[in-house]
């Protein structure tokens, strides 16, 4: 089982490989050698690729990295419309890509490598009107009005991308249909990029698309080829020129381009733009509604691992790249990153080599940008031993929870820009890995519950744990309420997607998908010790009601794997086509989503009202 759950979380363990122990001895980089430059011509780039690899590939790992410089020699909630539910975003009016969209009328589901279009409302007349099967494996959608925008990419979901040379030739299509007649989609744009899809986000009528694209790759004679990355827009392809690309003159092992791109989803006649960066392969972003922000770690001149920060400003299809910084540490995902009032706040955690375990360190850090990526605010070494499990900013606040054997849950006072301070902290057991904003003073977080273990200094992992944390006392924050679901081995997409969750305040509503563990107690008469899994016994959605008042309180479970017994589920890959991955509602319906069935519940009741098989 411990294999399995491994296979479930591939993707982000590859994304965090860059997470590599390090010593704390923190040195900048120049600013003159992170700032992004461009380059004359393509021998240029060509010399500077190949001249940076052979000195890196000299030095160990550990040392000091080469530079080469080519010139000289406001947190939101989740964003609703009236009468039905969106996808769980970070900041409100960017739009994130996901596998399930609705608008109130139609549901649009990613399944395997198709995306079907259901008419959901009413829901006594739901029925499948179309089916778009793809080659490629569809990584994401949109819904624009009358327009759906598809992500398509031609390897699997879970390629191992981590490595400068790739086994074969990437490539990733931005599919635009006319769906005015839901029945008949048209296909209005094909846009491809030589590369893998990292990212997207949408705002307004643009589509902003990162992918990263390989720099290099060995030829049949073993020799290293510099390449150039491709575009093709309604087949007409082109290739970047080298003085369009950007660059900062400092080394890296796994040379990518970072491709963003604008594309106008309602207006085909006006042509895509995009900017093209020469970097390492970006660990994280975050996009605020003026602003992209990539993320790359590095190792300094000191062996530290830094996380270089470059900031381009997006407007319609204009995007401009405007300055770069760095920072101590590594980034765990997009919620460890926020813009609010003109500042850029980041939550790191730096790590301390040492020969033993027993030895190492870490700790954690917060620190405040201006928009030309100067640090101009800090807080370091908070809860030195632990890590960053998650992190959520809203406007004057950060909360942070660390963990190793017991979760720490800090509140952090941002309101000065230049004098940042812990307010109060918690101690509980168990930790968040997503935290999300009920309202103003009360956060809820969505981890696992832990048992401390009594033969070293760490925590077995037990049960999904839901979490409601009063904060109007800053200084006293309190667990109100919490709710545990099965035994160890019991998992949910939430912990590493936030786009899982529905949350409406409005509603009292929670709903989170679950794959449940449980333990059968008799077995072990003496008492189950804390590091036995349990068996899987049951998936599907929790429907939960969540206030002030009552705290979480648990109104009932929906399945799709009814007839059938759980023992359907692939086993090696966590995997059924009857498991719900998403749930939404509209109007009074809760709508949830396999890759299989639409199963439609009444939101009062939950009683089953209809249900429609998925081609």
């Amino acid at each position: 089982m411990k294999k399995a759950v491994t296979y479930i979380f591939l993707f982000l363990i590859i994304v965090s490989m860059t997470c590599t122990i390090v010593i704390f001895q923190y040195k900048e980089f120049t600013n003159y050698e992170i700032r992004l430059k461009k380059f004359s011509s393509y021998y240029e780039l060509k010399y500077f690729i190949k001249t940076n690899l052979e000195i890196l590939n000299s030095k160990s790992r550990g040392g000091i990295i080469a530079s080469y410089d080519a010139e000289s020699g406001e947190v939101a909630s989740v964003a609703t419309a009236p009468g039905y539910s969106t996808t769980n975003i970070q900041v409100e009016g960017v739009d994130e890509a996901d596998i399930v969209k609705t608008d109130g009328k139609y549901i649009y589901v990613v399944s395997n490598n198709s995306v079907i279009i259901v008419k959901a409302y009413p829901p006594e007349e739901a029925e499948v009107l179309s089916k778009m099967e793809l080659n490629g494996t569809v990584t994401g959608i949109y819904v624009n009005k009358d327009r759906l925008i598809v992500f398509e990419s031609n390897f699997p979901l879970f390629y191992i991308f981590y490595a400068y040379e790739p086994s074969y030739e990437q490539k990733t299509s931005i599919k635009i249909y006319d769906i005015s007649d839901r029945r008949t989609p048209i296909l209005k744009r094909d846009i491809s990029l030589s590369g893998w899809y990292f990212d997207s986000r949408m705002i307004g009528e643009y589509v902003y698309v990162i992918v990263n694209s390989p720099a290099i790759k060995t030829n049949e004679e073993d020799k290293i080829e510099i390449l150039l990355p491709r575009i093709s827009v309604n087949n007409r392809e082109e290739v970047v020129p080298a003085n369009k690309i950007y660059y900062s003159a400092v080394s890296d092992y796994y040379y990518t381009y970072t491709i963003i791109m604008a594309i106008n989803v309602q207006n085909d006649q006006e042509e895509p733009t995009y900017e093209t960066i020469l970097m390492g392969i970006s660990s994280s972003m975050y996009v605020s509604l003026n602003n992209i922000y990539l993320v790359v770690p590095k190792w300094s001149k000191t062996g530290v691992e830094v996380t270089i920060i470059h900031r381009i400003h997006i407007e319609g299809n204009k995007i401009k790249y405007e300055a770069s910084g760095q920072v101590p540490g590594i980034v765990l995902n997009q919620f460890s990153m926020d813009e609010y009032n003109e500042y850029f706040r980041i939550a790191t955690t730096t790590r301390h080599v040492a020969r033993s375990p027993e030895e190492a360190t870490s700790a954690n850090h917060i620190y405040i940008l201006d928009l030309n990526m100067s640090i101009v605010g800090k807080i370091e070494n908070i809860a030195p031993g632990e890590t960053i499990y998650s992190a959520r900013f809203m406007r004057n606040r950060c909360y942070l929870v660390t963990f190793k054997k017991v979760d720490p849950f800090f509140v952090i006072d941002l309101e000065d820009p230049t004098n940042p301070k812990i307010l109060g902290k918690l101690k509980i057991s168990g930790y968040s890995d997503y935290l999300h904003p009920y309202d103003e003073n009360h956060i809820i977080g969505i981890g696992k519950e832990t048992v401390e273990a009594e033969e070293g200094d760490f925590a077995w992992y037990q049960g999904v744990k839901i979490s409601l944390f009063d904060v109007s006392d800053v200084e006293n924050p309190k667990e109100i309420s919490k709710y545990v679901i099965g035994d160890r081995g019991t998992e949910t997409p939430v912990l590493y997607d936030h786009k899982a969750l529905l949350f409406d305040k409005s509603r009292n509503l929670l709903v989170i998908p679950v794959l449940v563990a449980e333990i059968n107690e008799e077995e072990y008469p003496e008492g189950v010790p804390p590091y036995i899994y349990g068996e899987y016994t049951w998936q599907g959605v929790y429907v939960f009601k969540i206030s002030l008042e009552e705290g979480i309180i648990l109104r009932g479970k929906i399945t799709h794997i009814e007839n059938e017994t759980i023992s359907m589920i692939d086993y090696y890959y966590l995997y059924s086509p009857y498991m719900v991955k998403r749930a939404l509602y509209i109007g009074n319906v809760l709508y949830t989503i396999s890759d299989k069935k639409i199963k439609m519940n009444s939101l009062d009741t939950l009683d089953k009202i209809n249900e429609i098989e998925l081609p």
